[in-house]
């Protein structure tokens, strides 16, 4: 993209989003790269986000790992260095309190948003849903199979869209949901039949049973076999089928 001073000024006075590419981040954790056709620019890192620790800076969290990759950002500031060349101060703060603002006034639940996987813990995933925005996505959201760690099905950085289960204006706590990709458990079932032989991968024991994965978001149970872990993939027979009780009924076969 071919900027100009003129152009700059215009993308700072109506905060547009610019990509920046950045080069590598300094000692002290600044970014620095540049924009368009190689207009030097500095993302100092008390602009890396509008969220600090207790000691007043941002985490380093929102800076390492960003050497050689694009990120999204506004214009703070158009500077002259002591060459005379155009340096653009850029920051995330004004996106991200950008894109909060955007969601305040019009973020309801059903809405689906795409987002990028930041986080993995035992019970949720973190989803940036945009502008360094983070919403919560527990594990009983992310599949109806009960896991062990988020990391079962998602990955760190994965793109994926999700919907808005609720938005909290109060507190800006939004919680999201992702399972309703995967379709209904009539939908699941449609090419699965009693005695069909397929794979799965074992999730949960309960003293009932051993839940086993049959797809992202469909599993059955079957009785307690010796020898088997978690995340084992194995052979199941699907013994019944009960629709209306939306559960499958398995033998372990291997």
């Amino acid at each position: 993209m071919k900027l100009d001073i003129k152009k700059l000024e215009q993308i700072k006075d109506e905060e547009q989003v610019l990509e920046m590419y950045v080069e590598t981040v300094d000692d002290s954790f600044n970014m620095i790269g540049y924009v368009g056709n190689k207009i030097k620019t500095i993302l100092p890192r008390d602009e890396a986000s509008s969220v600090v620790n207790e000691d007043g800076l941002v985490d380093t969290k929102h800076i390492i790992n960003k050497a050689g990759k694009r990120i999204e950002i506004c214009i703070k500031d158009i500077i002259k260095d002591e060459d005379d060349t155009t340096l653009v101060i850029a920051s995330k703060k004004i996106l991200e309190l950008k894109v909060r603002k955007w969601m305040y006034m019009h973020l309801k639940a059903n809405m689906k948003l795409k987002g990028v996987v930041r986080g993995l813990t035992e019970y949720a995933a973190f989803i940036d849903v945009g502008g360094g925005v983070t919403g919560m996505l527990k594990t009983s959201d992310i599949s109806e199979v009960v896991v062990n760690h988020a990391s079962d099905i998602l990955k760190l950085g994965q793109r994926i869209e999700v919907t808005v289960k609720k938005f909290d204006r109060d507190t800006g706590k939004i919680d999201l949901t992702y399972k309703e990709n995967f379709g209904t458990f009539e939908e699941n079932i449609k090419n699965i039949k009693d005695g069909d032989i397929i794979e799965g991968i074992v999730r949960t024991r309960t003293r009932t049973g051993i839940f086993v994965e049959l797809k992202p978001n469909l599993s059955g149970i079957a009785d307690h076999v010796s020898g088997i872990e978690y995340g084992q993939k194995v052979l199941v027979s699907i013994k019944k089928i009960n629709i209306e009780k939306k559960k499958i009924k398995l033998i372990i076969i291997g």
